[in-house]
Parts: structure tokens; sequence; C-alpha cells
């Protein structure tokens, strides 16, 4: 088998092509159809079956590192200032712990097209002009008509 040619074939391969391979190689099926993971896979398992894949000292140390410890399959998900939740007992509100924004009942005022703009920061939210918007991304488009970041439009990305 040549190893150099079998990995040239995996890049004209189709993504069926490549979970056939796939199948053939590790002698199962995969449930990836993402291209470029197939095609590495594969070529790690080409190589390693051509060249040889780990000695067996590393795969011992390997085990005892690994010892009984349990293993994540999944990275946890970062706690972010967004998705610390308080729980109360009608409702749950999102804290909002950015230090960009001022206080919680503060007004964010600006000038826009000589035009006095104040928006009211709220618990879940913020207030302008008697309506409720989630983001200051929101506000900033119903005020300026077009996407923009509401941090830069009010002028808090400092």
């Amino acid at each position: 088998m040549n190893v150099k040619r079998e990995l040239a074939l995996l890049d004209e391969m189709t993504v069926g092509q490549l979970r056939q391979r796939y199948a053939e190689v590790f002698g199962e099926p995969t449930r990836s159809r993402h291209r470029q993971y197939l095609v590495r896979r594969i070529a790690w398992r080409l190589q390693a079956n051509a060249e040889g894949g780990l000695s067996q000292r590393a795969l011992q140390r390997a085990e005892e590192l690994a010892g009984n410890a349990d293993v994540r399959l999944t990275p946890p998900k970062a706690a972010t200032p967004e998705r610390i939740k308080c729980e109360s007992k009608a409702t749950t509100k999102i804290t909002r712990l950015d230090p960009r924004l001022p206080p919680i009942g503060s007004d964010i005022v600006r000038e826009y097209k000589g035009k006095q703009i104040s928006v009211k920061v709220r618990p879940d939210g913020f207030e302008y002009q008697g309506d409720r918007f989630k983001s200051l991304s929101a506000v900033a488009k119903a005020i300026s008509g077009t996407h923009c970041n509401g941090f830069r439009f009010f002028g808090l990305d400092q």
C-alpha cells in the first residue's frame, strides 16, 4: 500500500466515498459528514497502520495517566455574565454583570441626529420610548435603522 497515493486520493473523494472509506479503515460506520474531519481521521489511521501506532510504552503510560478518571466528552459551558441566572418566584431574570453597563435604573444618554436619546437600563433589558428591548444593539437598530453594536453606538465600548 502506497500511503502517499492513498492520501492524495482522499482529497479527490466525495463525502459519501469518504464515509465508505472510513467504514473500511475503522471497521465501523461514522455519523460525521464533515469532510475535513473524515480526511484527517482516515489519513491518521492509514499512516498508523503503515508505520505503526503508538509504542507499547506510550500506550501503558497513557493508561497510567488516565487511571480511573471520568472523561468528559463535551467541554463545560462557559459561565458568561449573560448566562448567570437569578431565580425568583415569579420570573427568571438574567443578571447583567457587564462592566460596560451602568447600574440598573440608570439612563444612557446620547445625541443622535440632533436629538437627545435616553435609554433606561432595566433588570430585564432596556427601555426606549416606552418599548422594551433585550439588548443595546436592538435599541441602536430601532434608533438608527441599521444593525450596529449597541455598546459602540452609545459610546460604552471603552
